[in-house]
């Protein structure tokens, strides 16, 4: 369905992956003791982000050390003030509707129609053609079934409730946004558009239906063009790959509309050049949460004024939030980063119909 483009390969080192899995603490030092990274060497003209044996982000390094890791673990870092004061932050309640299943399995071909599933799952319904990002349907983000950090949401649609999904996007491989279980559930049937270096763990699940792409690449079929844009974040499923594989934003190009799917990221400068080369943009996926402490984090997970820049930079009509209120991964209450959104639109005089935080479950609907 979608004509396949691959290239070349790179690494920096950061880390973060292995706090998100439930390895003991000591796997965890040993993740971070490892990425010390090499710098490449000579090249003739290698693209930026290439390294000798992986990638690097174009900007700001991502890299923490083990100090750094150890003072975030056994809460010695810099104090924060509080983002959102807590007499504002009730208990965590999600917000969940009943999906709308007949308009899903029937959407209104001359509308863009958008499902949030949870954390950065959404179904992308353009064209003709049904889209899932980052799929994850597990009721952990971990590589073990027994253990982890447990999905606090049920999925908004079940898998059996998916229409025929006709291409899936991954923007790197940490383990909340590609998932061997629910990739083996989904198959073959898809065209997964993946970074540098992702086609190759695919494989080993026999999936060959594999589009692997590098910053700046594309690849076209039914009406669409996808682009791999560049993000600023990192990659790691274990203590020894870190950043071999790339990760990626996604800029999918229907008809006469954009969407840009931000996957997880840090703020940098590209997403003003990705306002340039693509804006303006209908509709953008933006991560508000896992964002403390911003001491820690900063490198690779936007808080919400920085997804308020990036919804400006990139030239986005309105947006959406994703990378929240799913899976407990960071130190922020899991209720916060909707309030600290409404806070920084505020601070940011941008109207809050123009960055939208979905219930799970729902659909909307975009001309």
């Amino acid at each position: 369905m979608f004509s396949k483009q691959t290239s070349g390969k790179e690494h920096p080192l950061s880390a973060r992956l292995c706090w998100k899995t439930p390895i003991p603490l000591l796997i965890v030092l040993a993740c971070w003791s490892s990425a010390t990274g090499e710098h490449p060497s000579s090249y003739a003209d290698p693209p930026p982000h290439h390294a000798r044996k992986g990638f690097r982000n174009l900007y700001d390094p991502s890299e923490r050390s083990l100090g750094d890791l150890l003072k975030w673990q056994l809460g010695l870092g810099p104090r924060e003030p509080s983002f959102v004061s807590p007499d504002q932050l009730p208990p965590y309640q999600p917000n969940v509707v009943k999906p709308d299943l007949p308009r899903i399995k029937h959407p209104d071909p001359e509308q863009i129609q958008i499902t949030w599933i949870g954390h950065s799952t959404f179904l992308i319904q353009m064209d003709g053609v049904n889209i899932l990002t980052d799929p994850i349907f597990n009721d952990r983000s971990s590589p073990f079934s027994f253990g982890g950090i447990r999905r606090l949401v049920p999925p908004g649609l079940k898998l059996e409730d998916l229409p025929p999904i006709h291409a899936v996007m991954i923007s790197h491989n940490h383990y909340d946004h590609l998932d061997k279980v629910t990739v083996e559930a989904l198959g073959n049937k898809p065209t997964y558009f993946v970074p540098l270096g992702l086609a190759r763990w695919l494989e080993k699940r026999k999936i060959e239906n594999v589009v692997e792409l590098d910053w700046w690449q594309a690849s076209s079929s039914a009406g669409l063009k996808v682009h791999s844009v560049p993000v600023q974040h990192f990659s790691g499923r274990s203590p020894f790959d870190r950043n071999e594989t790339l990760w990626s934003g996604w800029i999918i190009e229907g008809k006469t509309e954009k969407i840009f799917f931000a996957g997880d990221t840090g703020y940098s400068p590209v997403f003003r050049e990705i306002g340039e080369r693509f804006g303006p943009i209908r509709i953008s996926l933006i991560p508000i949460g896992a964002y403390r402490p911003r001491w820690f984090m900063r490198p690779v997970h936007v808080d919400p004024p920085e997804a308020v820049r990036i919804h400006q930079d990139t030239n986005s009509r309105q947006s959406i939030a994703s990378h929240w209120g799913t899976f407990k991964l960071s130190d922020e209450p899991i209720g916060e980063p909707p309030r600290y959104l409404e806070k920084a639109l505020k601070d940011a005089g941008v109207d809050e119909k123009q960055f939208i935080i979905m219930r799970f479950g729902e659909t909307l609907s975009f001309r």
